[in-house]
């Protein structure tokens, strides 16, 4: 009786905070969907005709959707690369004894903490600027045309940035895997013989592969919806050469001022974004297991 009156009770505190959340979550979806159906314009806020799924259909086969779903992907899979790759790289060396280990790997994890605009406009002015940034000039150092980053190679230079943003985070997460790694193993696979390479191909790496899952799952979730960087930057262009999904709906409730499709296409990146999280999270869930 103890026991049930403990559960009613426990129940009973935790529903305001449940009814909250559900309330917080459940009017804006519904909003969206309502939205999503009708003709809403922010220059005519009034009428609503309602469009049943026009709007969806509008948003679905607009040549930019396409665009930007291409460019949702490349962005996705190129930060990804750089971060898994990048952070295994880093968590190795950083694992290994040196002079001064704890400043280095406070400065290697010191990015993580800079805020997406403000790492964003340092690239912008002080990197890819084609006249004054770092990289036009060691361009001129060397005799070669500055290239302007952001007009030029829009996508990969975005890339560049986010992968700035996140390599520290997959660098933590990695290093505190690897510093969980028994060295035992190590040891008595290198008296049998092998070498640097096939001791992390058979050791390392299969240790690594919980981790790299966690990351590439927590990144995804948030690469999805990668937007303060575009927006400060490119704004989407040259035309829609970096424009995502979540700058597209952007564009379109606030630069065309359709509310209508541009929560239509909200609607559609949710759905794909739970999707493929639901994807990222059973591969998770099978390397946890084994």
């Amino acid at each position: 009786m103890a026991s049930t009156h403990n559960g009613a009770t426990a129940r009973l505190m935790l529903s305001p905070a449940v009814a909250l959340l559900l309330l917080w979550m459940a009017v804006p979806l519904a909003m969206t969907l309502w939205y999503s159906l009708h003709d809403y314009q922010l220059l005519m806020p009034r009428g609503h005709e309602f469009l049943g799924l026009e709007n969806y259909v509008y948003f679905l086969t607009d040549p930019a959707f396409f665009e930007s779903l291409v460019n949702t992907f490349a962005l996705l899979l190129g930060v990804l690369a750089i971060t898994v790759l990048g952070g295994i790289g880093l968590a190795m060396l950083l694992d290994r004894p040196m002079y001064g280990q704890g400043i280095v790997r406070v400065l290697v994890v010191s990015p993580f903490f800079v805020m997406p605009t403000v790492s964003a406009l340092v690239w912008k002015n002080m990197f890819m600027n084609p006249v004054n940034g770092l990289f036009a000039w060691l361009a001129q150092v060397f005799g070669m045309r500055a290239i302007d980053w952001l007009a030029e190679v829009p996508l990969l230079s975005l890339t560049l940035i986010v992968a700035w943003g996140w390599l520290p985070f997959a660098t933590l997460i990695l290093l505190t895997a690897l510093q969980s790694l028994d060295t035992e193993q190590k040891e008595a696979a290198e008296m049998d013989g092998a070498n640097a390479f096939d001791r992390f191909v058979h050791i390392t790496l299969p240790h690594l592969a919980r981790p790299i899952a966690v990351v590439i799952l927590i990144q995804t979730i948030f690469l999805l919806s990668l937007f303060a960087e575009i927006l400060v930057t490119t704004n989407g262009g040259p035309g829609n050469q970096s424009t995502n999904l979540a700058y597209l709906v952007y564009s379109q409730a606030l630069l065309r001022f359709d509310v209508g499709s541009a929560s239509a296409g909200g609607v559609v990146a949710v759905v794909f974004a739970n999707i493929l999280a639901i994807f990222l999270m059973r591969l998770v869930g099978k390397n946890l297991e084994r």
